[in-house]
Order: structure tokens, then sequence, then C-alpha cells
């Protein structure tokens, strides 16, 4: 009997305890090690930061789920990972022994490279997390009642753009219903070299289109933007030129600011020698595998993606929903293979699909492959996909508790999007 620990319980985890469990059988133990007790949907994180949504609608306890499909779980934090051993240290609870280790932790949130932000101690904040979202929204509601110009954006680093873009409109439209929008200058400060960009090289036209989007929502932007500190209402932004040079410094006024910070490697995953690269992402081959440890494989934003291409301010590479859940599959097949005495072949995508909620209209895209050239390009903008988000989220979260495999995004979304003729070569 074979024991598989999946170490993290997100939008990654979750899914790949489930599709494990029907692959394996009940014949070899499966245990999800993560920090909460409890699942949450991250996508859903920029409704919560304007009280759209509340946390009991996006979040739900892990362990009879869990149970109910045979999985144990621990809800505890890794404190250190000894592959030599095929063992984990845990900060309450006894070491864990595995057989395979499947890590799909997410990232660090890395505020510390930005003096003075993040939503503790600093003066941003942040939908990265549900507990993050609540208290943007708590300084939200403040802004609503007391107006003042707003900031949002990316650091230097990040490598998820979307949330930002998220968050400016919905923010937007927000405000224009409670009627105070005419009192908040708002202004969008991105790492990206463009508008639209996001981490992608753009895909399309979304450089028109979202320029567009924000110029209609009257929101000011500055890109090629590095964020050099933050202090209490105000922000010091260096802004850069295609080759890298600072052409001006900005001090920017701001009664409210989300930022997206960079992203990092857990600490437990990125104190493993040989494991990752030096931002403490997991280095994997085409089968997901660590090179160095094979029986260790990793899934999600926690593995190592190089950029695009490279940029005056440094941006990374998203890991969308459509690429972690073909890396989901691949990372089973390959362990049910491992397990059977074959050798693994499953390989994931890199393609990127995407539906972005714009409060009151939404965009989503597809990059097939996501590094161009691509085979396909598409960007495209409505209501509709406002719609398709919230449908998307009830789906997952009902996916999610009834404990099924089931994959979405091959399924539902690219259908969902009219992309329904592609044959498999051009989705892997």
């Amino acid at each position: 009997m074979a024991h598989i620990v999946i170490l993290g319980a997100g939008t990654g985890g979750m899914p790949c305890a489930y599709e494990m469990r029907d692959a394996l059988g009940n014949d070899h133990r499966i245990t999800v090690v993560n920090a909460k007790d409890y699942f949450q949907f991250v996508p859903s994180n920029p409704w919560i930061g304007v009280g759209w949504r509340k946390r009991s609608e996006i979040t739900f306890p892990l362990r009879p789920y869990l149970e109910r499909r045979n999985i144990n779980l621990v809800a505890d934090t890794v404190t250190r990972i000894i592959p030599e051993e095929n063992r984990l240290e845990l900060e309450n609870s006894d070491p864990i022994a595995f057989d395979y280790l499947v890590i799909a932790t997410g990232p660090k949130l890395a505020f510390e490279e930005v003096e003075g932000s993040g939503p503790h101690g600093g003066y941003t904040h942040s939908v990265c997390t549900v507990d993050h979202a609540e208290l943007a929204f708590a300084d939200y509601q403040k802004l609503a009642e007391e107006p003042g110009p707003v900031i949002i954006g990316a650091m230097a680093g990040a490598s998820c753009f979307g949330p930002a873009y998220e968050y400016a409109a919905i923010v937007d439209t927000d405000l224009r219903r409670r009627k105070v929008r005419d009192r908040v200058p708002m202004t969008m400060v991105t790492s990206e070299p463009y508008i639209g960009h996001l981490g992608l090289g753009g895909v399309g036209d979304s450089k028109g289109m979202m320029e567009s989007e924000l110029r209609t929502r009257h929101i000011k932007w500055i890109c090629n933007a590095k964020v050099s500190k933050v202090e209490a209402g105000k922000m010091f932004v260096a802004e850069h030129n295609d080759k890298g040079e600072v052409i001006k410094e900005h001090e920017l006024p701001f009664k409210f600011s989300m930022m997206l910070p960079s992203f990092k490697g857990v600490d437990a995953v990125a104190g493993v020698e040989g494991l990752c690269n030096p931002r403490g992402f997991v280095i994997v081959d085409a089968q997901q595998r660590s090179p160095k440890y094979p029986n260790i494989y990793a899934l999600g934003v926690c593995i190592a993606i190089p950029p695009v291409e490279a940029t005056p301010v440094p941006t990374g590479a998203p890991k969308t929903g459509y690429m972690i859940e073909s890396m989901t599959t691949a990372i089973v097949h390959n362990i049910r293979d491992e397990i059977a005495g074959q050798t693994p072949h499953e390989t994931g995508t890199w393609n990127a699909i995407c539906l972005a909620d714009l409060g009151d209209s939404g965009a989503a895209f597809v990059a097939l492959p996501q590094i161009p050239p691509r085979n396909v390009t598409w960007f495209k903008k409505g209501k509709w996909v406002h719609w398709a988000k919230i449908a998307f989220e009830k789906y997952f979260m009902r996916k999610m508790k009834k404990g099924t495999s089931e994959p979405i995004y091959e399924k539902y979304v690219l259908k969902l999007l009219g992309i329904t003729r592609l044959k498999d070569k051009q989705l892997k």
C-alpha cells in the first residue's frame, strides 16, 4: 500500500485528492496536509473585498468532505520536508511519512520585499486570501464613507495580474452604485510593460481592449512601475522606460490601496536543497516531477515557470485554472503508473484560460500555448463573462463539496467560450 501525501488543499490540491482517490481506489492511503482546516475559493476574493460575497459563501470545512472520500486531513503547518527520508515535519503534529508527495501549496506572499506594503503592519491590502480580502473590505467601507484616492495594481515580480484588473473594475462598479465614484480618483500601478500584458506578453488585442476599459472607467495607469516603499497615505513609485531606466518618480497619495505582492515559494518547500529555484518555486520536469527527487511532484502556483518574456520591471507568468487542472491529471496518472510499475509519461499543459469579472461586465482570454507564438489567441469582453464567472464559482464549490474529479475547463469552460473544434494535440 502506497501513501500519497498532498501538501495544500486549494484549487489544485483538493481536485488532486479527489482525482487521486478515483484513480487508485481504496487500496492506497491519501493524506491532505493544509495549514487551514477550511477550503477557500480564491477567485472570488475580489468580491469579498467589496462585500459582494461573505466568507461563508466561498469557504467550507475540509474534514467532512475529504473523509467522505476516505481521504485523511492533517490541518497543520509543515515546517520541514526531508526528502531523503520521505518525511514531513509539522508544527503541532507527528511527522508524516510518504511514498509520494504532491506539492500544491500555492505561494508565499512576499510583502516584505516592499517596505510598508501588506495588510499586516503595512498600508496596502491584498485579495490573495479570504482573510486579506475581509481586511480590505473593512477599510473599503471607510473609503465609501469618506471618499479619497485609490491605488490598485501589482508589485514588481507579481505573476498574477488578473485579480488587480478585476478588483479595480469591481471597485469602480461598486462606487458608482454607491454614487460616490465621482469623489474617488483611481490609478492602476502595475509592473507590466503595458496594460493588458497580464504576464503573458498580451493575448490578442488585450492591450487595446483593457486600455479602453480603464479609460471608460476613468482609471489612470502607470506601467513599468516599481513601488519602492509605501507610507501611510502615500506610495512611492519609480516609472521605467523600455530600457529599464527610471524616467519619473511618483509620490501618489491614496486613501485606500490594494496591491498584489510578488510571490515566492513557501518556507518549508523553499528550504529543500535542490528542489527549487532561487525564488523557492519547485523545479519540475515534463511529468511534473522533481528532477532531483522523483517521488516528489508539484502543481500550480508553486512550480517554477519562466517568464514569457523579459520586461523592464520583473513580471512573472501566471498559472491559470486550466493549466493547474491539466497538471493535476498528469500527476495522478503518473503516480498511478509508478505504483503499477510503469514509466510515467503523462504531461500537463501550459495553456492559459481565464474568466475575469469586471463588476458589470467581464473579460475572457485563451492563450494556447501560454508562451507565444500561439496556435490559438482569443480575447473577448462582455456581460456574459460576468455571469459565466458567477456560474463557474457555484459549480466549482459544488464540485468540491460533492467530491468529484470531473474536469471543469476541458468539459465546460472551453465549450462556454465557443472553443469546441480544437484537436487534443492543440490543447496539450
